[in-house]
């Protein structure tokens, strides 16, 4: 068998065998993905357009008979064109990765340029997909961001709506969640549209969640239900109180910069309806590549396809540019929460 030296607690002519390897990477946030809340829909150009029609509906009076009968008033029209954003991302493995490297985990093999190249697209493919996760998240939001925290689009803008904040002030222990709850739920029914829809679900932060559960009001409504069982076990998965199922969310990434961006902030929550049928949309652009020019853009995240390696000079260049993405939401059906006392606006 063969063996490595151990540098740290011996001298270098003494034998020690190589038992396990430790690999560690950074946590991947995938709720929204794993939710199945945006389903990916693949475009042939890099914009998309998006025609809303107001319907209006009135009540009809009576009339005597023989008397003319009302006219119908028809809805407006109007029509938004979103560019999609291109999110390209490049590495590079020089010889010096490879040449004369010890292959990660074992105790004398050399590193071979497939196994360092896999794992250079495996942590390109993380980043596109915890980049996603964040667009995504901010469509949710009503407000998509760029990495840096610039603003791609407000969606609130975009519609012209006023998005609705709802103070649960949950540092009072007076405070009716019930009825704050039941607000949320005609809030979000009200704005429907004709769209269906089948739960109310809440993506909150860690503070926001620990208050919610803990507040006195919500403890006593469960105390009594199957023994307290809800109460004495981890319900950050979803938890269900009046009809809103409230999840702790805890995604984050660093941007470029080194800051750590959270996608929901501290003390706040996002509602949204879950079952609907065109709410929530990504769409995808073809890649930059030749041979996809005038395609339908794929899922990259599932297409380890739209990852290419390209030799540059002395070096391997793994290249991935995947569908551009472009999450779409309306806006209106949402609702933002704080659990500090902030007035609703």
């Amino acid at each position: 068998m063969p063996f490595t030296a151990n540098f740290f607690l011996d001298d270098v002519f003494r034998p020690a065998a190589l038992t396990a390897g430790i690999n560690k990477i950074s946590n991947r946030y995938g709720r929204v993905e794993e939710m199945g809340l945006m389903p990916a829909r693949p475009v042939r150009l890099r914009h998309i357009a998006i025609e809303e029609r107001n319907g209006v509906l009135t009540l009809l009076p009576t009339a005597t008979v023989g008397s003319p009968g009302t006219v119908g008033v028809r809805g407006k029209r109007k029509i938004r064109s979103f560019m999609i954003p291109h999110i390209p991302h490049d590495d590079v493995v020089l010889p010096e990765e490879v040449q004369g490297i010890r292959a990660f985990g074992s105790e004398g093999d050399l590193a071979a340029l497939s196994d360092v190249l896999s794992l250079h697209l495996g942590s390109m493919r993380d980043k596109h997909a915890i980049t996603l996760e964040y667009l995504r998240m901010g469509a949710l939001k009503g407000i998509i961001l760029d990495a840096d925290g610039s603003t791609l689009y407000n969606l609130y803008a975009e519609f012209a709506i006023t998005p609705k904040t709802i103070a649960f002030d949950l540092s009072n222990a007076g405070t009716d969640v019930k009825a704050k709850c039941l607000e949320l739920k005609r809030h979000i029914e009200d704005n429907l549209l004709g769209e269906f829809m089948t739960e109310f679900h809440c993506f909150v932060s860690p503070e926001f969640f620990d208050a919610f559960t803990g507040h006195a009001k919500v403890v006593k409504a469960w105390e009594n239900w199957q023994q307290g069982e809800a109460l004495r076990s981890d319900q950050r998965k979803g938890f269900t109180f009046a009809g809103v199922t409230f999840a702790e969310y805890r995604g984050q990434a660093t941007d470029p910069e080194g800051n750590v961006r959270r996608f929901i902030a501290a003390g706040e929550g996002h509602a949204f309806p879950v079952g609907t049928m065109q709410t929530f949309l990504t769409y995808f652009a073809p890649a930059d590549f030749n041979e996809a020019h005038n395609t339908l853009g794929l899922y990259a995240l599932c297409q380890a396809g739209t990852a290419q390696v390209r030799p540059r000079h002395r070096s391997a260049h793994p290249e991935q540019s995947p569908a551009d993405v472009s999450p779409a939401r309306h806006p209106r059906q949402g609702d933002r929460m704080s659990g500090q006392d902030e007035p609703s606006m």
